[in-house]
């Protein structure tokens, strides 16, 4: 027997994204820096001052720590939800 709780969470279908040439998958709509932690991915960029590895912080937006491209535009990859086959830059991100 299927507990209520069990019959009425679901879970978002999983999709595919590229990142610097990878593909990866992760439920639509889950925030990118979330989707990249949970593969591995936690260095995001170098600092521009030091040279220093950077990822995720705050997770909501505000240091901008997670700044990586996304199809061509410099986003924030917390505030960014995965979509099916976008592709993702992280080399070469100051």
């Amino acid at each position: 027997m299927m507990s209520r709780l069990a019959a009425a969470a679901s879970r978002p279908a999983e999709i595919s994204f590229e990142v610097d040439g990878r593909i990866l998958s992760a439920p639509q709509g889950e925030p990118l820096a979330t989707a990249l932690a949970a593969a591995g991915l936690l260095q995001l960029r170098h600092s521009p001052r030091n040279g220093a590895p950077r990822g995720a912080f705050c997770f909501m937006g505000v240091c901008q720590e997670c700044a990586i491209h996304v199809d061509g535009v410099l986003r924030q990859a917390c505030m960014t939800p995965v979509a099916d086959g976008m592709v993702v830059e992280l080399r070469g991100v100051p």
